[in-house]
């Protein structure tokens, strides 16, 4: 697996590197962001991004990364408030881990995000199941939405989100057991991860993402998939 490190902390940098090559992992080191622009290509399977970084900020290098690739991005930072963690994960970012760390912790992130990036990025080789629902269509065998047969880009989150919902559309889905079932993990009380991809996923799908006809608010609950009139 090939991974970009971007992290102006020398020694944070070769510690990382020299771990994660003891675990067979290809990695590619930068300093600051510009050099982490000129280095990125979708070759990459995974990016490791420090946010304070000089000459191009690491929220810029992740707004950039992600108009071009879904690649998954982790970012490793000293900045651990609500709103830095928001911004973050707004701009497409799959995890966050906060400074100092551990790097078994930083491995086991990498592996989790690789595994479901794989999952997500693998073809059927039969026809794909089709989920309608009005405009949308899922196929859950490719990974693949389309909106009146235009494909709609969505992240492995973002898509195994709206799976959740359109194969159970009358079931209401709080915000704990989306955390549980699309991150496979537990839910540790904050919202932020939840709310912040489910605002992406309406940005990407809905006609009116302020009044979302397919991922529909149950006020005090949670969320389901809207009611939709062929």
């Amino acid at each position: 697996m090939r991974l970009l490190l971007v992290e102006d902390d020398n020694e944070i940098s070769r510690m990382l590197k020299g771990y994660l090559e003891n675990e067979n992992f290809e990695i590619l080191c930068a300093m600051d962001g510009e050099e982490a622009l000129q280095k990125f290509d979708k070759s990459f399977d995974l990016v490791l991004l420090d946010l304070m970084i000089p000459k191009i900020s690491g929220m810029e290098v992740l707004g950039q990364i992600r108009q071009k690739s879904n690649v998954p991005v982790i970012i490793i930072s000293a900045k651990d408030t609500d709103a830095d963690k928001t911004l973050g994960l707004g701009l497409g970012a799959d995890d966050y881990i906060t400074k100092p760390f551990s790097v078994t912790e930083v491995l086991a992130r990498i592996r989790a995000q690789i595994r479901r990036n794989t999952r997500y990025s693998s073809k059927a080789e039969e026809k794909p199941e089709v989920i309608r629902a009005g405009e949308l269509v899922l196929y859950p065998g490719n990974y693949t939405v389309t909106k009146n047969g235009e494909k709609v880009e969505l992240t492995a989150k973002e898509f195994e989100i709206l799976k959740l919902l359109m194969e159970n559309p009358k079931k209401v889905y709080t915000k704990e057991q989306i955390y549980a079932r699309v991150w496979n993990d537990a839910y540790l009380g904050d919202e932020n991860a939840v709310n912040v991809h489910i605002s992406r996923l309406r940005n990407k799908i809905e006609d009116e993402p302020r009044k979302p006809k397919y991922v529909a608010t149950v006020w005090g609950i949670g969320y389901k998939f809207g009611e939709i009139h062929e």
